[in-house]
């Protein structure tokens, strides 16, 4: 519980870095965030969601608490961002901030995904291949370059190379010293398959066991939510889950920031794939990888299987794939109007045949796995096997994960949902090669996460600008699996948005569903009604209606709007700032990543354009099979899932405009079904409180 020493430790934090830091200014939404935190953090087992606006000073408000709190309690502080930038921003300026200015010693740790680091043996080996051949001479299997090099990826190469052995760089991919290529980046990066761990010549200066080292040094690490999720599922021992890579989730305090993005990563985390068609051609590479290893290691028989054993093992795989393909095609006939078809199993029920191929291929590549495991660890615990070895072992590697991936969807075809739980969405697409794709993934991510998270963390805060649905906090809770003692708090915003903002809702006669019609009419707003000499952002739900926009918006504002893909969003963004700050004027068109997240204040966004309401995409599979469940209960899934996941992401976007006290401008909904439908009052009562300018149709 909270003692009184940790609320004294706590408040007199609170008045130091009120007087230490310039500028700053006592917000009552803060305060309340500290409270609600450190009583959350201090409970055994507590769990809170807090959503707080633009403007409360989150992060200082859950240092505060939170590292009070773990000090006390001798624990590790674990925060959590959905994003590089949110990261780098607490570990580069508001934690050294906070410790600065309140006296405190502790330290910092910056965790990432092994990817995200330098592999030093991968660089080693990438300089060191000659680039006239694939592969160290022995087998163009394990060649690293996947095609001769270009120019600029060897010189690339080099200059990674000459930065990270010099000490001028410390391996972190994200402030690599070269811009690098996609197929570089792949090259001196590693996945965990890839990775061999202590047995590595390179383990000592390896960038990713340098940070994870200091991870378990650290009182506070900093890490992104996809690692944190990664590790909450990684098995450490028979029955434990998690502290694998971050520290055991019962000796954690966990701060989930950008907390509305955990529902859709965790659903991500468990989803799994296998394209038929790559599956197979893949076989033929893992079997000369194979043959590879019973040679270097002169073994006649690994894992209780001769080589002569193992290739039939490959072979029957490969028949089983090409088996389930042809009664996949014999049993569905995609549509030619699809531009990609799709055959969803409905409520996640696929077709007895399939069903039964499902369960065969799924005993058939579990033991594939566990064969391939000890073939792989055989080759890597050899003594001084050279280059050959180390490329063997990364291929090995990469091959168990891609074993593991139909080993996991196999599972999901074939086994049976649990009673009275969402069913697993299921389903196969068709790729423009006309190429079938197996996929399975969980429609929520309440299971997974009441078993990883909230039954074995310490504690648990989630926060975020917006998690409820006008303070109703329902269908977040539902989707992270939320105690029901946990506690929910929505915070005013610490600005006056009546004052400073106006949404207005501009009487249209066309309504999204005509999609011509309404790309036409958008187009024709914007060219009357924008500032042009001004800094605006419109935000679309789909990239054929921005485009759409874009063709028939007269030439003139066109010269003035930056499209999100034409450049890197930082580009853009750049770009876009010089222009206002020169006083030409800029538009950015966006989609729904340039809706939260960016940080336009003042002139460099004085409207906001909403051009529809960001209803989800009602064919995707995991969504459609969510929905139908629902209904087999006799619920509503319009109501209780589109219309709050609606309003959510319409009040992120409206918080792209207000990111200052001083802050004015307009946001602009370009859809009147939030005066027509039934549910668009509804809808306009849960967004933040700006003045209102609705039109009257004519």
């Amino acid at each position: 519980m909270l003692t009184e020493d940790t609320k004294t430790a706590i408040r007199a934090s609170y008045g130091r870095l009120k007087d230490g830091l310039t500028g700053f200014r006592g917000r009552t939404s803060q305060l309340r965030m500290i409270a609600e935190v450190a009583r959350a953090l201090a409970e055994p087992a507590g769990a809170a969601v807090i959503e707080a606006p633009t403007g409360t000073g989150k992060s200082m408000a859950y240092l505060i608490a939170g590292l009070e709190v773990a000090r006390s309690q001798k624990k590790k502080l674990l925060i959590a961002t959905a994003t590089v930038a949110l990261q780098e921003q607490l570990v580069q300026r508001d934690i050294p901030q906070y410790l600065s200015l309140c006296g405190v010693e502790a330290k910092i740790a910056l965790a990432k995904g092994r990817q995200r680091y330098l592999c030093p043996r991968n660089l080693a080996m990438a300089r060191a291949e000659p680039a006239a051949q694939a592969g160290f001479g022995f087998d163009a299997e394990l060649a690293i370059w996947a095609k001769p090099p270009a120019a600029r990826d060897t010189q690339a190469i080099d200059k990674l190379t000459e930065a990270f052995q010099s000490h001028a760089w410390n391996g972190d991919i994200d402030t690599s010293p070269e811009p690098l290529s996609d197929l570089v980046r792949g090259m001196v990066t590693t996945s965990a398959g890839g990775c061999t761990g202590r047995k590595c010549g390179s383990f000592a200066v390896c960038p990713f066991f340098t940070a994870r080292r200091a991870i378990g040094e650290a009182d506070i690490v900093v890490a992104n939510q996809d690692l944190v999720l990664a590790d909450l599922t990684m098995p450490r021992d028979e029955d434990t889950f998690g502290g694998v890579i971050l520290p055991k989730p019962e000796d954690t305090l966990y701060i989930f920031d950008e907390a509305h993005h955990v529902p859709s990563k965790a659903i991500d985390r468990g989803a799994s794939d296998v394209h038929l068609a790559v599956a197979v051609r893949r076989i033929g590479r893992l079997q000369n990888q194979v043959h590879a290893a019973y040679s270097l290691t002169d073994k006649e028989s690994i894992g209780n299987l001769s080589l002569d054993a193992g290739d039939e093992k490959l072979a029957e795989l490969s028949a089983s794939l090409e088996e389930i393909e042809r009664e996949i095609r014999m049993s569905w006939t995609p549509s030619s109007n699809e531009l990609e078809p799709v055959f969803r199993a409905s409520l996640g029920q696929l077709p007895d045949n399939w069903k039964i191929h499902a369960q065969s291929l799924h005993l058939l590549t579990r033991d594939i796995q566990r064969w391939l495991r000890t073939v792989r660890r055989t080759v890597v615990e050899m003594e001084a096997g050279g280059p050959t070895q180390d490329a063997l072992s990364r291929e090995l590697g990469i091959a168990l994960e891609r074993m593991e991936r139909q080993v996991r969807t196999w599972y999901a075809w074939s086994a049976d949902d649990r009673e009275n739980s969402p069913p697993l969405a299921r389903w196969v697409t068709l790729t423009p090669e006309q190429q079938l794709v197996c996929h399975a993934s969980a429609v929520s991510a309440g299971g997974l996460l009441r078993n990883v998270l909230w039954d074995n963390a310490s504690a648990v805060v989630m926060t975020s600008a917006t998690l409820s649905a006008g303070g109703n906090f329902r269908g977040f809770a539902d989707s992270v699996g939320l105690p029901n003692e946990a506690v929910t708090v929505s915070l005013p915003s610490p600005f006056d948005l009546e004052k400073q903002a106006t949404l207005a809702v501009p009487a249209m006669n066309t309504m999204p569903d005509d999609r011509e019609g309404h790309a036409r009419e958008v187009s024709e707003w914007l060219a009357a009604n924008l500032d042009w000499a001004a800094g605006n952002l419109v935000l679309f739900t789909s990239r054929a209606k921005l485009d759409r926009v874009l063709q028939v918006l007269p030439i003139e504002h066109v010269r003035k709007v930056r499209a999100q893909g034409s450049l890197s969003k930082a580009q853009l963004i750049a770009e876009h700032r010089e222009d206002i700050e020169a006083g030409k004027g800029s538009t950015l068109f966006g989609l729904a990543s340039f809706g939260e997240g960016l940080d336009l204040p003042g002139k460099l966004c004085e409207t906001v354009v909403v051009t529809q309401l960001p209803f989800a995409v009602p064919t995707d599979p995991v969504g459609a099979t969510y929905a139908e469940w629902l209904e087999s209960r006799g619920r509503n899934p319009f109501i209780e899932v589109s219309i709050p996941d609606a309003t959510r992401l319409l009040t992120q976007y409206c918080g792209r405009l207000i990111r200052t006290e001083t802050d004015t401008g307009r946001i602009v909904l370009l859809d009147r079904r939030v005066i027509v439908k039934r549910y668009g009052p509804g809808i306009l009562r849960a967004l933040p409180p700006f003045a209102r300018d609705i039109e009257r149709a004519a």
